[in-house]
């Protein structure tokens, strides 16, 4: 049985084949509505969808303004006139034609819907959040797991617009809709950047309502906690001499993560400690040439020092009487010490009567103004790094791909910029490297906030091009990017443009006007000036507009208040010695 129509197509304004104004005459229209519409031409029928992007109500009748006084009063005829502005999404048969005025419009459900907004062609359709009249919106998973495009960005004010809660919700939806075909061999790394929120995901949010439990399962999802998670936090002394523990309030079941020098020598993660490479266009050649050196060096070795022979940490006269060779193995035991060894291979140590010189296989013909720089960036990086990077214990850095825990949580939030900057390059450089050799199969998720920070739009650094080459190629070896950022016009452009899925929450006025926006028609633009939290404008490639989904309240903790069951507090105290 046929809908009865809300209204019909107006003759009092200009119909084209991809919009047209709507006279509504039964129960109300309001912004994303999805309607359509049949015309007969000539024996031909077209059936045109489209959504309300426009609406408008106004008195007819009046010739000042003042007269609305009047007829409020009913003393003068006037006619309310209400109207909709709707953007054509698609034509059935492809025939550009207007439609005719007059024709009755009809609001889209079910197959209409499906086939206004093209659920009807997607194969697999990964639910994504509720449309206003209720229904469930879908994004073509061949878009955003890397088979016809990927990655997915978030654009939004911090606190406001819930970029990492809609993040989460996707790979909620990923993990447990059973759309992802190969979901038990995909793994998931996010960074923690705010608080501790993330740590207690696996956990159920004792504030759920039956009403968000109600909205979960209209999107044909279980509201629970993820399943399969594990966390990692830098660490800091407990009880007990040499007793590292985690720097988390949530106790056990956090596992402390640091790389030992050998490691950081040997993985190559010297570019990591440098950010503003840029700046000087001699330091890049330095740096990989430093760090090719260091890798050779560590090569073959086993504990968490690094072994040296051409060098010892005090040597006697002021310098190696011998010159490189023949002083005897010496354990770097720090990443302070390992500067101090790289400074000496660079600029050399004075002895008596002879100029300081570095060894030339270091140097690689550098000025000593470019190495002078270079050992002051790297001495004051080292001081930012000694409680992730050290030689008392072996490597306990995360790694993602290893173990059965699908998703990862890594803490950097207590870490200052330089030590986040090092930990997000080491782990990204982890991956892809991974996916590259080929010794990971599955997909991997990449959460990463703050975008502006690690891809920054001016400048070079070793992340920035790491995260430039997932954009890139990572969907081709199954890296996604899930990332998120306040303001998408200070990230560099290529990481955005690749994100085949973009998401908005609410803007800042001036943000929404910056060209990295344009994709959204101006209604959306104003929109997202007033959206309120948990809403957000979604656009995926295979849709010609954008579409207002709602996401439910988080089913799993968020934060440490929201977590039913004790957290360990005591296991953590024990680990303290408080």
């Amino acid at each position: 049985m046929k809908n009865e129509p809300l209204g019909v197509v107006l003759g009092s304004r200009e119909a084209t084949p991809l919009e047209f104004w709507i006279g509504v005459q039964n129960g109300l229209l309001r912004l994303d509505d999805v309607v359509w519409v049949e015309s007969d031409h000539g024996g031909m029928k077209v059936r045109y969808y489209g959504m309300v992007d426009r609406v408008h109500k106004l008195l007819e009748g009046m010739q000042f303004d003042s007269d609305t006084y009047l007829a409020a009063e009913n003393l003068i005829p006037t006619n309310t006139a209400y109207v909709a502005h709707v953007t054509v999404t698609r034509l059935e048969p492809e025939e550009y034609l207007p439609p005719d005025p007059g024709s009755p419009v009809y609001l889209a459900r079910g197959a209409e819907l499906d086939a206004a907004l093209y659920y009807d062609r997607m194969q697999q359709r990964l639910p994504v959040g509720s449309m206003k009249n209720g229904e469930s919106a879908f994004v073509n998973l061949a878009f955003l797991d890397g088979r016809q495009g990927g990655h997915v960005n978030i654009s939004g004010i911090s606190g406001v617009a819930a970029k990492t809660s809609y993040a989460l919700f996707l790979l909620y939806s990923l993990y447990n809709s059973r759309v992802l075909q190969d979901a038990a061999s995909a793994k998931t790394l996010i960074f923690n950047v705010k608080g501790q929120d993330l740590f207690y995901l696996d956990k159920p949010n004792a504030k759920l309502t039956e009403e968000d439990r109600e909205r979960y399962r209209r999107l044909r999802l279980e509201p629970r906690p993820f399943a399969s998670v594990a966390f990692y936090a830098p660490p800091r002394f407990g009880r007990g001499e040499g007793n590292l523990v985690a720097d988390s309030t949530r106790g056990a079941g956090v596992t402390p993560y640091y790389w030992s020098v050998a490691d950081f020598c040997r993985e190559g993660l010297l570019p990591f400690v440098f950010t503003d490479r840029g700046s000087m266009s001699n330091l890049g050649f330095l740096i990989d040439n430093v760090t090719a050196r260091l890798a050779a060096l560590a090569r073959g070795q086993s504990g968490p020092a690094l072994l040296v022979e051409d060098w010892s940490e005090a040597p006697p006269g002021g310098g190696p009487a011998g010159g490189f060779e023949g002083l005897g193995k010496a354990a770097i035991g720090s990443l302070e010490q390992l500067v101090d060894y790289v400074e000496y291979k660079l600029l050399g140590a004075e002895s008596e009567g002879e100029q300081a010189q570095g060894d030339t296989r270091w140097t690689a013909r550098q000025h000593s103004g470019t190495l002078q720089a270079f050992v002051r960036r790297l001495r004051a990086a080292a001081r930012s790094l000694h409680k992730i990077v050290r030689a008392d214990k072996k490597s306990s850095a995360p790694d993602p791909l290893a173990g059965d825990s699908q998703i990862s949580v890594v803490d950097i939030h207590n870490l200052n910029a330089q030590a986040q900057m090092f930990v997000v390059g080491a782990l990204l450089q982890r991956v892809f490297r991974a996916k590259e050799t080929g010794r990971q199969r599955g997909r991997v998720f990449v959460v990463l906030d703050e975008l502006n920070k690690y891809a920054p739009r001016e400048g070079e650094s070793p992340i920035k091009d790491i995260l430039l080459d997932i954009a890139e190629r990572g969907r081709s070896l199954g890296v996604i990017l899930i990332g998120a950022q306040q303001t998408a016009s200070e990230v560099e452009r290529r990481v955005v443009g690749n994100a085949a899925i973009r998401v908005v929450g609410r803007l800042d006025a001036a943000e929404a006007e910056r060209p990295e926006y344009r994709y959204l028609p101006g209604a959306f633009r104003e929109r997202a000036l007033i959206m309120p939290q948990g809403t957000m404008i979604l656009h995926q490639p295979e849709v010609p507009v954008p579409v207002t989904v709602r996401f439910p309240y988080p089913a799993w903790a968020t934060k440490r208040e929201e977590v039913a069951e004790d957290v360990s507090d005591e296991a953590l105290k024990d680990d303290l010695g408080i």
